[in-house]
């Protein structure tokens, strides 16, 4: 047989009850319940004034608070937001108090709160960022399965200009392929390094950056211009965590190594501190031991990739069960009868299909996969489930 349970509100009914039925004095009653009097006496007088009701619990909030903001400042400030809407509360404050100097006014953090509470306050808008497939787990285990590739920070040479040092570390073998220092981290003058590499090494199976230009952007799969080249040349862009540098730590710790040795003090000026760099990576790749490498230089364990690059990029090729469509200049597909957007930087290139449940599909180009589109809303998701586009629009010409 289960415990019975008796609620205070029960108890309080059966006092009255008992108390009505005058067959035991108050001071019985209150033993009996294990109450006070001065409890009793309260319970009996709501219920003379309010029936039942009167014996449920009432809010404990006090009456009154002691250091509430007065009414008139607060309707002064409120009135004073509305007046400007732009103004925060430290200028609201300030010219309210010239206004008024022998009024007590609030503070500062009190008043933000009575613009909130009054609705005065927009939020801001969170921006949106794309999403990302997660930490990346390949295996360094032979030259060339993975390059990384990162900008060092930049830096004013001597003569007051910057410098972007772009390197190339062979994962395996720490083999530092390129040093070069450039004026900016464009596209435009990232690709002609990345060209030579794979002319003088080969081709990479991965090249594993972290999130930044020119390596990513914030369109669908995080895809640039130049990781949309890498893949139109079989290789696959791998991106570490955004803010895990530690993903990358390998290349990290090189970078410390080329601070300390090239940049402290920094060149004359571009040409001056390139010269620099190659004495460094010289030296780095043939002579410096290094201690991953059981003391002995990278060199030592790096050997250039049987994958030549190819005259001419090879067209993607796709599984036969894959839709195939081609994405045009307005960076969009058609899909019976519709425009649907997937991004710019695949303008002229074709995405593949594959569908995985009713009405969904996988997009990929070549073997990356962009997203999730669902043909019923005719929009793409990311790997973290937010649309890149919000509106849908009838089929555009190109």
């Amino acid at each position: 047989m289960p415990w019975s349970e008796v609620s205070p509100m029960d108890q309080r009914v059966r006092f009255i009850a008992d108390l009505q039925r005058d067959y035991l004095s108050l001071s019985e009653l209150c033993r009996q319940f294990k109450v006070s009097r001065k409890t009793a006496y309260k319970w009996i007088e709501r219920y003379e004034v309010d029936g039942p009701a009167g014996l449920m619990d009432r809010s404990r909030r006090p009456h009154a608070c002691s250091h509430e903001t007065p009414g008139d400042v607060v309707e002064a400030v409120l009135e004073c937001r509305r007046r400007h809407p732009t103004w925060g509360a430290k200028k609201l404050l300030s010219i309210l108090a010239r206004s008024h100097p022998d009024w007590d006014w609030p503070a500062r953090s009190t008043c933000s709160e009575l613009l909130k509470r009054h609705g005065l306050v927009t939020g801001r808008r969170r921006r949106q960022y794309p999403g990302h497939p997660g930490r990346p787990m390949t295996p360094m285990n032979e030259p060339n399965a993975i390059w990384t590739a990162d900008f060092k920070g930049q830096f004013r040479t001597r003569d007051g200009l910057y410098c972007y040092p772009l390197t190339v570390v062979d994962g395996y073998s720490r083999y530092l392929l390129a040093c070069q220092g450039l004026r900016s981290t464009a596209i435009e003058l990232a690709r002609p390094v990345f060209h030579r590499l794979f002319l003088e090494y080969g081709l990479p199976l991965i090249i594993r950056t972290d999130n930044g230009v020119p390596f990513a952007t914030t369109a669908l799969g995080r895809l640039s211009t130049l990781s949309v080249w890498w893949i139109r040349l079989g290789i696959t862009p791998e991106l570490i965590e955004p803010a895990h540098p530690e993903q990358n730590g390998r290349h990290e710790r090189m970078h410390r190594t080329l601070k300390a040795e090239t940049t402290r003090p920094p060149g004359g000026n571009l040409p001056a501190q390139q010269k620099r760099f190659n004495a460094f990576r010289l030296e780095y790749n043939d002579e410096r031991p290094h201690e991953a490498l059981d003391q002995q230089p990278p060199a030592s364990a790096y050997a250039p990739s049987p994958r030549p690059v190819p005259g001419t990029l090879p067209p993607i090729e796709y599984p036969g069960h894959f839709e195939v469509r081609l994405v045009s200049r307005n960076s969009g597909i058609r899909w019976k009868k519709h425009w649907v957007c997937v991004t710019h930087t695949l303008a002229g290139e074709y995405v593949g299909l594959e569908e995985v449940g009713d009405g969904l599909w996988d997009v990929y180009f070549g073997s990356c996969k962009l997203g999730r589109m669902d043909e019923r809303r005719l929009r793409i998701e990311d790997h973290e489930g937010r649309w890149v586009r919000k509106k849908v629009s009838p089929m555009s010409p190109d």
